[in-house]
């Protein structure tokens, strides 16, 4: 959109006098610019420009920024990866044989790369901290409610289980901070009906770095895929560095999660949810011999083409034969659900919410943050979500509780330091799919990250988030962990050598 963005400043449809004067911020393609098709990745929906800009557009040219370009996704955004027919293969910018997560991977890439300087997507499973880990950047995941979602076209219309909501990411915390405080500031609300009339706080954001010493839950494991070396070693770092600086860590183990709510049932529950139409609204859009991606392909044919026989026998195999319960209680649950089953699943999800409140509230937890890993793995390479369709649980969780998480980039993997155990073996199917393409030597370089979950156990802690992630940066800097951005002059200048 370079040449159209250019028109823009020039007819003075930007607003150079707002608080992001010329700033340029690069957006998701589902997102809607007048003049400029929303594919989705679909090829039905190709040479179809949109009459006007969607809300979310209207309100940064608004506050004075300049979007540049759209950026990849996948068909049916629901992968880690971001690939289609349309637009091909997105590439991950420290090693073109992973992905840059998804579904808004194009955005993690281009940031990655300095190619913009705020990006936009949305998130309904980890949709933003998945490409901001696998790409070495930042993002925050924002509560329903805090973000417009009007103006967009989506794979899912009509899936409110686990509500997507738009997001930004950012190549510095800095940035990622500015923009959001000033997006809010514009009053989305006055021009989108979803979303709630609350202003930017900064006194929660000061008063929370005002705090000499912090309360941080450490969540090392969901008991459904360990994080494995190199992200274990991320976490590690980032606890010890928040330590060092005076703060408390507490040890969130399995048994204290609450009972019969733990992390496995957060992905029950919200994998149902998302897919409780077994796949065929997204499977609709596709056209004949179209690409799908392989984890969505799979998701469509256990939730809608196997037959309800087959798929039970496959069950009891799981679970009786494979001695596979992990797996085998997320297949039991998984196919098209009838209205009434819906609303059954809606309730545990609401009960789910509840009992972590409860949880979270009591004295013995009251955590100013909770510290967990973004994924369970760094980046995978192309086609992995094929195995690891269903390990999105680090960020799922906070998907169904619906609140704000963000991610920091920490480290790099260090082909030595975090290569898998002589020993390792998986203990169920989601750890083996996660885990079939974990290679130290392969993902040398790569980047690791953590994720901060800010202002548990409530909603829209948007402001309390980002503090917190202020503080876990300067306790790792101060720690001398400082995270080495991709330096796109001297990736060039390396290049240009080569080829004289």
């Amino acid at each position: 959109m370079l040449p159209t963005a250019e028109e823009w400043v020039n007819r003075n449809e930007i607003n150079l006098s707002g608080p992001l004067a010329g700033i340029p911020v690069s957006l998701k393609d589902s997102i809607a610019v007048g003049g400029f098709d929303v594919t989705v990745g679909y090829s039905r929906y190709t040479n179809k420009p949109y009459a006007e800009d969607g809300i979310q557009v209207k309100l940064l040219k608004k506050a004075g920024a300049i979007p540049h370009v759209k950026t990849a996704l996948p068909i049916s955004l629901l992968s880690f990866e971001s690939r289609n027919d349309v637009w091909g293969v997105a590439k991950n910018p420290h090693n073109p044989k992973f992905s840059p997560g998804g579904s808004t991977g194009g955005e993690g890439a281009i940031l990655a790369l300095n190619g913009s300087r705020i990006g936009i997507g949305s998130d309904v499973a980890g949709s933003v901290r998945a490409p901001a880990a696998w790409s070495g950047i930042y993002s925050l995941r924002c509560s329903t409610g805090r973000w417009p979602k009007m103006g967009m076209n989506t794979s899912m219309p009509g899936q409110e289980g686990i509500p997507s909501v738009f997001s930004p990411m950012a190549r510095t915390l800095d940035d990622l901070t500015y923009f959001t405080k000033s997006f809010i500031s514009m009053k989305p609300w006055e021009v989108d009906y979803t979303v709630h009339p609350l202003p930017w706080r900064q006194e929660i954001y000061d008063s929370t770095l005002e705090k000499k010493k912090m309360r941080i839950g450490l969540m090392r494991s969901d008991g459904v895929v360990p994080p494995s070396p190199a992200i274990a070693r991320a976490v590690d770092l980032t606890a010890s560095a928040l330590k060092a600086a005076g703060h408390e860590i507490i040890e969130i183990t399995q048994e204290s999660f609450p009972p019969q709510h733990k992390p496995l049932d957060a992905l029950r529950i919200a994998s149902t949810l998302l897919c409780g139409d077994g796949g065929r609204t997204y499977h609709s859009f596709t056209r004949t011999f179209e690409w799908m991606d392989s984890g969505a392909r799979q998701l469509y044919f256990y939730g809608t083409t196997l037959p309800s026989p087959l798929r039970y026998i496959h069950y009891l195999w799981v679970r009786y034969v494979r001695r596979d319960w992990v797996w085998a209680s997320l297949l039991r649950s998984f196919r098209h659900l009838s209205a009434y089953e819906n609303w059954q699943w809606v309730a545990k999800r609401e009960a789910f919410r509840a009992s972590w409140f409860d949880w979270l509230s009591k004295p013995e937890q009251s955590f100013d943050f909770v510290l967990c890993p973004a994924n369970a793995t760094p980046a995978l390479p192309h086609d992995g979500m094929a195995n690891a369709c269903s390990s999105c649980g680090y960020t799922f969780l906070f998907n169904l509780l619906d609140y704000s998480a963000g991610v920091i980039p920490v480290t790099k993997v260090d082909a030595h330091l975090d290569a898998l155990p002589e020993y390792f073996k998986a203990t169920n199917g989601v750890m083996e799919g996660a885990y079939k393409h974990y290679d130290s030597v392969a993902m040398a370089g790569l980047p690791c990250a953590v994720q901060v979950v800010g202002g548990v156990p409530g909603r829209l802690q948007e402001e309390k988030t980002l503090a917190a992630m202020k503080i876990v940066v300067e306790a790792l800097e101060k720690a001398g962990t400082v995270y080495e951005h991709l330096d796109i002059e001297k990736i060039y200048y390396e290049e240009m050598l080569k080829v004289e």
